[in-house]
């Protein structure tokens, strides 16, 4: 029996994700399921590049704007979600495309991984943010981490307080690593037929993209959208993690000018692509697009893929 077929386009930040997705659901009868971990939330709109209303053109989204930013959300969450929408798209007899930059989410899903109902220790996860909340802090976590669970550690950055203090909890509870639930977990049957590509560009046109994005996002109130967040929330446990959200906290805080802060998102945003293109480059099952090549050009070989 052939399995149900699910389209993915993934890619870094700005590199044109959605205008292609949109696009090719108008023209196959498609959904679009967002798997960027940032669009979840309420009222993080423009930090997030999420789309408008108008961008949407008409095609359903799902997972996106329905998380409070002062609630949890993890990947177990995300799978669970994802494929509930898979399965709502595919009774309609339309087809599921999932989009977005965050590898972890798109990994839950094209390789199958299970994420166990863990009993996290609350009293030890209160220990590892508060250490986390200061630099050499999270230094030190993230040394911890390393010596845990190095494969991990590779696929995130230094200052990564989510991820970071993820696998110390998850080590502490099971006291398995993260990569070793991961790979018992990828022994399951994989549920639908992934068609996986991701969008490349040259490296200075995607900068060059992310430095006018970043631009955009100033003009169009993103410090403002901070402020409103920081005056309707007491805490935020990953949320204000997210790129452009934690600058802007350090600005407001009067810790940078904002001259400094608008340079800093830039830069950390140029290496979260870089990431992010390394990420996705580890898997040899993924098929590779020209971002910058005509969008009815990609869509014909994601069509032929």
């Amino acid at each position: 029996m052939n399995k149900p077929k699910v389209i993915v386009i993934a890619g870094p930040t700005a590199s044109g994700k959605t205008a292609l997705s949109i696009k090719l659901a108008k023209k196959i009868n498609g959904e679009i399921i967002s798997a960027d971990s940032m669009q979840i939330y309420k009222f993080m709109d423009i930090g997030t590049a999420k789309p408008s209303i108008e961008e949407r053109d008409g095609i359903k989204h799902y997972l996106l704007d329905f998380v409070a930013p002062n609630i949890r959300y993890s990947v177990a969450d995300f799978k669970k979600d994802a494929e509930d929408a898979i399965d709502e798209i595919l009774s309609k007899g339309k087809v599921p495309i999932i989009v977005g930059g965050t590898g972890l989410y798109i990994d839950s899903i094209i390789f199958g991984i299970e994420y166990p109902e863990i009993e996290f220790d609350e009293v030890y996860r209160d220990k590892l943010m508060l250490k986390a909340s200061s630099d050499e802090g999270i230094k030190e976590l993230y040394e911890e981490a390393k010596e845990i669970d190095e494969e991990a550690v590779k696929k995130i950055s230094e200052n990564d307080k989510k991820r970071i203090t993820r696998i110390l909890e998850i080590y502490n509870a099971t006291g398995k690593t993260k990569t070793e639930l991961e790979v018992e977990s990828r022994k399951n049957e994989i549920k639908y037929d992934y068609r996986v590509f991701a969008i490349n560009m040259d490296r200075e046109k995607l900068y060059d993209r992310i430095n006018k994005r970043v631009d955009i996002m100033i003009e169009q109130g993103l410090i403002e959208e901070v402020r409103n967040l920081l005056e309707k929330y007491d805490e935020f446990p990953t949320a204000m993690q997210g790129l452009g959200y934690k600058e802007v906290v350090e600005y407001l805080d009067g810790k940078c000018s904002k001259e400094e802060m608008i340079e800093k998102i830039k830069q950390e945003t140029r290496r979260y692509a870089k990431r992010q293109l390394t990420w996705f480059r580890k898997n040899k099952n993924i098929k590779w697009i020209d971002g910058l090549d005509d969008v009815q050009n990609n869509i014909k070989i994601i069509l032929e893929g």
